[in-house]
């Protein structure tokens, strides 16, 4: 035989015995998915390279998905009706009458376009008190990450402690206090209380430890960079996920804050939004008073979108920052 032919043989014989080889490799694999899934099951999880379908856990996301979308579709719905309508006709149902356009223009012209100024008055509210907190959150959380000073650990101690006061508990001794420097009524008894988030430094520290690579302010330092500029241009760069958390945790705080601007103002004028629409929906209790629900329930619903839109803006932000530290590297 000659030289050739053995090669050819060799090779050929090389090719099946690579054919089996590749064959037992995929029915290991194939045994390995499948008991790998016969586990989850027991265990009780999915798979994620196979994921199972779980009829009760879609069936309990659904229920949660209708007892959070209800109240919106709700305000939708009855936003479109006239007084007369949300009255008489069925609160899923449209009534007779779509008056959404009117029920708007009514909205910013009732008592003298009022809503206009709790409108302006809620954005000043939120884009001083939430701007300020998430600033000081940011440069607060980020010293006490990187910076070592005696009491830290108090600071620390502090903090927590704070966190777990509610806040209504502080409403009345706020109000006393802003009582005797006579600055109630006034929009800094909304502003000042608004500054401090105990939370959203807490939330800055923690972030700002993760986020930011003790090595890299190390190497900004020996290039000579002062810490100012490093905070601002390298670390704030990489914050930018935590500070857009901690940000809408702050906005939506101070646009549905209720009682402290109930107890702190009297002046109709420097109301937000939350006490005007109350004030609009007790109305009808009053002597004399008119009722005004289509208002009540417009109103809201035009409350509620900037919240909406300020979500859908920021939300790949404020995944990754609520993912952040998730995963151990």
């Amino acid at each position: 035989m000659s030289a050739a032919t053995t090669s050819a043989q060799s090779l050929r014989e090389q090719e099946r015995a690579a054919r089996r080889a590749e064959k037992e490799r995929q029915k290991r694999i194939a045994r390995d998915e499948a008991a790998e899934r016969r586990r989850a099951e027991k265990a009780g999880f999915a798979n994620v390279n196979n994921p199972r379908r779980s009829v009760a856990l879609t069936f309990l996301c659904a229920i949660f998905a209708v007892y959070c979308l209800f109240p919106f579709v709700y305000l939708m719905i009855n936003a479109t009706k006239t007084q007369a309508d949300f009255t008489s006709t069925f609160g899923l149902g449209f009534g007779r009458t779509f008056a959404l356009w009117d029920n708007i223009v009514t909205v910013f012209t009732y008592q003298d376009g009022i809503f206009g100024r709790w409108f302006i008055n809620t954005i000043l509210y939120v884009v001083v008190g939430a701007g300020g907190a998430t600033l000081l959150a940011i440069m607060g959380g980020y010293a006490l990450a990187k910076f070592r000073f005696p009491g830290r650990k108090l600071v620390f101690a502090i903090i927590i402690g704070a966190i777990s006061v509610p806040g209504i508990a502080l409403a009345v001794p706020q109000f006393l206090l802003f009582a005797k420097l006579g600055l109630t009524n006034t929009p800094w008894a909304m502003i000042i209380p608004s500054l401090v988030s105990t939370f959203g430094l807490y939330l800055m520290w923690i972030f700002s430890e993760q986020a930011v690579p003790t090595e890299l302010l190390e190497a900004a330092r020996v290039d000579g960079a002062s810490e100012w500029r490093t905070f601002w241009t390298i670390s704030l760069p990489l914050l930018a996920p935590g500070i857009v958390t901690t940000a809408l945790f702050s906005i939506v705080a101070t646009w549905n804050n209720y009682f402290l601007p109930l107890i702190m103002l009297k002046d109709a004028n420097w109301y937000p939004l939350t006490i005007g629409l109350n004030q609009w929906k007790d109305q009808a209790s009053t002597a004399g008073g008119q009722a005004i629900q289509n208002l009540v329930i417009t109103g809201s619903l035009i409350t509620i979108i900037p919240l909406i839109i300020a979500f859908l803006c920021l939300q790949k932000y404020w995944q990754s920052g609520l993912a952040a530290g998730a995963v151990k590297e």
